[in-house]
């Protein structure tokens, strides 16, 4: 048997006994070690995820250890692993397009299928790799720092251009990364000063704005009215989604990173005027994950700095609402088991 965190309904964890799955042909039984809390587990426990029936099992940030493997396998067992938890089918439209992250039939590991918060997981290997030179903690990472690469390397801004990334969570901070990385200039903007002033402190961007009603202005002062070449959207908020229309510049591009349960609108004339390219960014490929371990490995990643609070499986069940709450500074959560 091992224990588990089960999601029984919105706002319903329980701690739990199950059985450890049994591994079968072509898979990989994971000792899950580590598991990152992100905004779409708190969205599974607020009840406002999209794609999620109940009960569900979440957790798709993970690195852990290989318990067992077939004799053909390329691992071995006590082998240091992190799970792309994005299943793919591998034979749809765009999985032969080689864009497996918007499979037509994707199974996400804590979402459409049970996920990490548990002992042991059993998973295709071809989904398994390996995080040798890397600790587990930071294997735990790659997947939402993983999101953040491939909508830059959807929008491939360059040097010198400048960047606009509304929300300063996670997935906001890591689009700030890496478009720095490219060689952006970066400004961040969100509603709470304590994730501006982390953004300015470990990810050195050029510009923290505090998100008030008077954006547009500051950032057409901010900018010498030429707005912003490319404007990352990560807030989860319809409005603000709406809102980040106005501060593209003539000839930029808007991805929205976000997913929300509702439409959106836009001004047509705006749009044509600026001839504005809009774009979605969804899960990441294999390229982004190798793209944050040559980072992770080179350094450029400040890892310590992100994972801010950390707790144990068989306590997640009372810390996961304070973790919630703004007011706890959460910006990674990590749950070791």
């Amino acid at each position: 048997m091992m224990n588990v965190v089960v999601c029984e309904a919105p706002e319903r964890l329980t701690f739990a006994r199950r059985d450890i799955p049994v591994r079968a042909e072509g898979e990989v039984l994971v000792r899950v070690r580590r598991v990152g809390i992100c905004g779409t587990d708190m969205h599974i426990v607020r009840g406002t995820q999209p794609y999620l029936s109940y009960p569900r099992v979440m957790g798709h940030e993970l690195s852990g250890e290989v318990a067992e493997a077939s004799e053909a396998s390329r691992f071995k067992p006590g082998d240091p692993v992190f799970v792309m938890p994005y299943l793919s089918c591998g034979e749809c439209a765009s999985c032969r397009r080689g864009r497996e992250n918007c499979c037509q039939r994707i199974q996400v590991l804590g979402v459409h299928r049970d996920g990490a918060l548990a002992e042991f997981l059993a998973v295709p290997e071809r989904f398994v790799r390996s995080a040798m030179g890397i600790s587990l903690d930071e294997a735990a990472m790659l997947e939402f720092l993983a999101i953040g690469a491939h909508a830059i390397r959807r929008a491939a801004p360059v040097r010198d251009q400048r960047v606009l990334v509304v929300g300063a969570g996670p997935i906001g901070m890591a689009a700030a990364l890496f478009a720095q990385l490219n060689g952006a200039r970066v400004c961040v903007t969100d509603r709470r000063a304590d994730r501006l002033a982390f953004c300015q402190a470990h990810l050195h961007v050029e510009n923290a704005v505090l998100t008030t009603d008077q954006l547009g202005q500051e950032f057409a002062e901010l900018t010498g009215g030429d707005l912003f070449d490319v404007v990352f959207d990560a807030t989860g908020s319809p409005a603000a989604m709406e809102a980040g229309f106005d501060y593209v510049g003539h000839g930029g591009r808007y991805v929205l990173v976000s997913v929300v349960s509702s439409r959106i609108s836009f001004s047509d004339p705006d749009f044509h005027r600026r001839e504005m390219t809009l774009m979605g960014s969804r899960n990441a490929t294999l390229v982004d994950f190798d793209r944050v371990l040559d980072a992770m490995r080179a350094g450029q990643v400040p890892t310590r700095a992100l994972n801010t609070h950390r707790t144990r499986l068989d306590q997640l069940v009372d810390v996961l609402p304070s973790w919630m709450s703004p007011a706890t500074g959460v910006i990674k959560g990590i749950v070791e088991c």
